[in-house]
């Protein structure tokens, strides 16, 4: 893509660009130009195979042009290319709740990291093999870059009004899909030319323990809203309790140990919350349940850290001393060591690990020790975006690569969709509704292809909005 380095002019329309989350999950960025400012709205990796190499590539349009990042929430294809940027040259501010804040700072330094650790080992199997990858040899980002990068953060509360220069206002509305989450009402211009601009983020879901439900979607004159399960309903059936146990039960009967890809941000605590359930009401036989990853127990502080925000059964229980974080048999791994010594242990043990698709983290390890064993099983709780490891299991292939060679899938395969915290179409059209007054235009972004294409054709029909799926790079005048 080609580099653009000419601000719009002050009294020009605004436009909106595209820059990743555009017919495909990850890598969310959007350019906003007003009044001859420029706000990113997210700044996230690419996590699809077909797509990493835009990770790589020079950012579009000069990093020290722009002023301002706007960040829904910490997951990493929202957050995790912000080192780069400001390794590229950005030195604006990073506006987020605080909660954002504090989980990206854990999220980036686990980032940066996995990117040491990975160029490392690239590297070294690359000159084994006598062959050259496909990108640098080199992290993308170091954790010096996201020491660069955090004092940058400028917290913002919910429902305030953020100016940002230019005409330009930000406020973040309880996106309900992560602790932190949100989305974010930007208002371009003053008086009469005065526009509002709606990013959806990632809505989540109603009537889900910890967090509360996502606040309605405000009036905006334009929206982009995210799709991931724009083509589906979950299924409202699915008992998580019982799911959960079941393959728990029938693992043990078996033998063999529950590894569960899970992100470190909200499903890890989710799952801790129904499996402290279950436990309790003896449902299923007591066994040791390992958190293997940093990152989902510096997370789980915060989340004890911040009962104000959570939803009120979870408050509760906080308030009252009795965490669902902190039971009998669990264990948080901090150390590689302890994290080995897993896959030493005999019997069935559960292993909540990272990266929730596999692309990266611990949970590889524990992939390489139990996907060959017919005994265990691999537990998916969360989204597979497609072309990560995670969603080849999910789909059923018979061998996948890892560590550089081909593996075997034996193991039981099973998946409790009602994990997720992405609202599914239903979800999102229910969001929607609390938007009134018909907005110019819809932009449909953040699903795959197909995802994006059939609610974009769901929300003509049922709103009777102009609606746009707009791709890779694509520049809009908002006029």
């Amino acid at each position: 893509m080609a580099r653009r380095t000419a601000k719009s002019e002050p009294g020009a329309p605004p436009r909106l660009t595209f820059l990743g989350a555009a017919e495909n999950v990850t890598g969310s960025r959007y350019l906003l130009e007003c009044g001859g400012a420029r706000v990113l709205i997210d700044c996230g990796l690419y996590q699809e195979r077909e797509f990493l190499a835009r990770n790589w590539d020079p950012f579009p349009v000069p990093p020290a042009s722009i002023g301002t990042v706007l960040l829904t929430h910490a997951h990493v294809d929202h957050c995790g290319y912000l080192p780069r940027l400001v390794r590229d040259g950005f030195r604006g501010r990073i506006v987020s709740t605080p909660v954002t804040a504090e989980i990206a700072a854990v999220v980036l330094a686990d980032s940066a990291k996995l990117q040491v650790e990975d160029a490392a080992f690239k590297k070294k199997r690359h000159a084994r093999e006598r062959r050259t990858g496909p990108h640098p040899e080199v992290p993308l980002y170091t954790p010096e870059d996201v020491e660069a990068t955090l004092p940058l953060f400028a917290p913002a509360g919910y429902g305030s009004d953020v100016p940002l220069g230019g005409g330009l206002t930000a406020r973040f509305r309880d996106a309900g899909h992560i602790l932190g989450s949100a989305s974010v009402l930007v208002g371009c211009g003053r008086g009469r030319e005065s526009r509002r601009l709606l990013f959806s983020g990632d809505v989540g879901r109603w009537d889900k323990p910890l967090l509360n439900d996502p606040e309605p979607a405000p009036e905006a004159d334009w929206i982009v809203v995210e799709s991931t399960y724009g083509d589906r309903l979950h299924d409202r059936g699915v008992r998580i309790r019982e799911r959960l146990a079941a393959v728990i039960t029938e693992t043990r009967r078996r033998g063999g140990n529950i590894v569960v890809p899970s992100f470190a941000l909200e499903r890890t605590q989710e799952l801790l919350w129904y499996l402290s359930e279950l436990l309790a009401q003896d449902r299923i036989q007591h066994l040791l349940v390992f958190v293997d990853s940093p990152m989902a127990v510096r997370v789980t502080d915060i989340f004890e850290k911040h009962p104000e925000i959570l939803d009120a059964p979870m408050r509760e229980s906080l308030l009252n001393g009795s965490s669902p974080f902190r039971f009998p048999g669990l264990k948080l791994i901090r150390t590689v060591d302890e994290s080995k010594a897993i896959n030493h242990i005999s019997g069935t043990v559960m292993i909540i690990a990272g990266s929730g698709m596999c692309t990266g983290g611990r949970v590889k390890h524990h992939l390489e020790a139990n996907l060959g064993r017919r005994e265990s099983t691999v537990l998916f709780v969360g989204y597979q975006a497609a072309g990560t490891l995670g969603r080849q299991i999910l789909d059923g292939s018979p061998e996948v690569r890892l560590f550089g060679k081909m593996l075997p899938v034996r193991a039981r395969i099973e998946s409790i969709p009602g994990f997720s915290a992405h609202a599914d179409r239903g979800e999102l059209t229910r969001w929607l509704s609390g938007v009134k007054r018909a907005p110019r235009r819809v932009f449909v972004t953040h699903g795959e292809r197909e995802a994006a294409a059939a609610f974009a054709g769901h929300l003509g029909e049922h709103f009777g909005w102009e609606v746009s799926v707009p791709g890779y790079g694509e520049t809009f005048s908002l006029e």
